[in-house]
């Protein structure tokens, strides 16, 4: 099977899930403003849309498809440190009475 037809399943439903959760962009907005030391008025809350964070994501994970992240080991233990990142990334947020 051809990487084009593979088909996507847990680790690419959870990776499309993240995407679309707007507070996933929040983390993420937060993320690049650390790495490039930026404000948030240069880089306001809300920045990063569901395309760009799955953007983000397959680069991140290596992959042109996130349907690819269920047939590579690499891929996987990439989405599963992401996940765990921005859940202690939530947890932190809570703990500052943020979320």
């Amino acid at each position: 099977m051809s990487n084009s037809t593979q088909k996507g399943g847990q680790q690419a439903r959870r990776a499309a899930m993240l995407c679309t959760n707007p507070r996933f962009g929040l983390y993420l907005d937060q993320r690049r403003r650390c790495a490039h030391n930026v404000t948030i008025e240069q880089m306001p809350d809300g920045t990063h849309s569901p395309e760009d964070c799955a953007d983000w994501l397959r680069e991140a994970c290596g992959v042109k498809s996130r349907a690819e992240i269920d047939h590579s080991q690499a891929a996987s233990a990439m989405l599963d440190r992401i996940i765990a990142d921005y859940s202690a990334w939530e947890r932190q947020q809570r703990q500052r009475g943020i979320a």
